[in-house]
């Protein structure tokens, strides 16, 4: 770490990750949602500690695609590190978080901007596919939410995340990445 910079190897990620699967089993997800790019692999790992509470099978991980700090096509220097692009996104399939108990996964969790865009926008998602329901069966079909972040940089967030919402994070750091 003499250049400023978190240099993190893959065993001490794999710990960092295997730790925190303990705080996170009582939980019982039965679905990840991995915020690309950085989740992919913490869901991938996460997944070798927990597995589906019902089956004891693999827990399986959608994927959106969500960037705030990334130059893309048709984005403007003043979108960068302001504003949540998405770059993809579950559409249709969220009918699949119905009933679920999805756990949201990204590495880093700097400004909390990207965190709180996802769960504000997949719950949206997921009342447009309640009010397809009859009202009678929508209750049992709520979906619950929690955030699990490899690291979690100690420092003011520009967003909060919802209050009911349980936040895990494998190791809090310093603004340092």
């Amino acid at each position: 770490m003499s250049d400023g910079h978190l240099r993190a190897t893959y065993n001490e990620i794999h710990a960092i990750i295997g730790k925190a699967s303990e705080k996170i089993a009582p939980w019982r997800p039965d679905l990840f949602v991995a915020i690309g790019g950085g989740g992919f692999f913490p869901a991938r790992v996460l997944r070798s500690f927990l597995k589906h509470p019902a089956t004891g099978k693999n827990i399986s991980i959608q994927a959106i695609g969500l960037s705030l700090y990334e130059e893309l096509p048709d984005t403007t220097s003043e979108q960068i590190g302001r504003e949540v692009i998405r770059t993809q996104w579950l559409g249709p399939e969220s009918r699949v978080l119905l009933g679920r108990r999805v756990l949201i996964i990204d590495e880093v969790d700097d400004s909390r901007t990207t965190l709180a865009y996802a769960i504000k926008e997949l719950q949206r998602d997921v009342e447009e596919q309640l009010k397809l329901l009859p009202e009678a069966e929508r209750d049992a079909k709520r979906t619950k939410f929690a955030v699990f972040v490899v690291h979690n940089k100690k420092k003011p967030k520009a967003a909060e995340l919802p209050a009911d919402i349980p936040y895990y994070a494998g190791e809090e750091i310093d603004d340092i990445w």
